[in-house]
């Protein structure tokens, strides 16, 4: 996929992809101009690590899916006890709300197949763990689990967003989202 780089550039790489993900999801068709803006480089300094925009995407699925996983890596999941893998995942994934709408949402890497088959990868223990939850009943069993999956990806960008814009304060976003995932917006009775 690319050549190896010394531990210094392979930093400075992923501090350009991570800029880069912020500012292609406020703004999908910025140039790589901007891109480089965002990062605080220069373009020519862009183009030594990567050749064109379509590498550019590839590296950021990449480094999207690395981040993902090497964070889901520290959820176990108990299928006993499977309640508590979703608000573990919620608590961790929140950060990376840029990465996950990234990978969900992005065209220029969803057809890329080495990039698809890592995706799926990573959704394996979150569809086993909403299959689980639908079997014990906390969700309903006529909604296909993919959507289920969908819609948590889509509250985990949109707090990650909100909590960023200042909109939600960090520390009660997971509660925010693990109460909204399960119950919506229904008042308590």
């Amino acid at each position: 996929m690319k050549k190896e780089l010394t531990s210094i550039k392979q930093t400075r790489l992923n501090t350009i992809l991570d800029e880069a993900t912020k500012l292609l999801v406020e703004k999908p068709n910025a140039s790589m101009h901007e891109i480089a803006e965002s990062a605080g480089i220069g373009v020519a300094t862009l183009h030594r690590y990567v050749e064109s925009r379509e590498q550019l995407m590839i590296y950021l699925g990449f480094r999207a899916i690395k981040v993902v996983n090497e964070t889901m890596k520290d959820i176990r999941l108990d299928e006993e006890n499977c309640e508590s893998y979703i608000p573990e995942l919620i608590e961790a994934l929140i950060p990376l709300g840029d990465k996950i709408y990234f990978l969900a949402h992005d065209a220029a890497i969803n057809y890329h197949p080495e990039i698809e088959e890592e995706y799926w990868k990573l959704q394996e223990p979150v569809l086993r763990t909403v299959g689980l939850l639908q079997q014990k009943g906390y969700f309903r069993q006529d909604v296909d689990k993919n959507w289920i999956v969908n819609v948590l990806y889509s509250l985990l960008f949109l707090t990650w967003q909100q909590v960023v814009e200042g909109n939600i304060a960090r520390k009660s976003a997971v509660a925010i989202v693990v109460d909204t995932f399960y119950h919506g917006f229904k008042a308590k009775d």
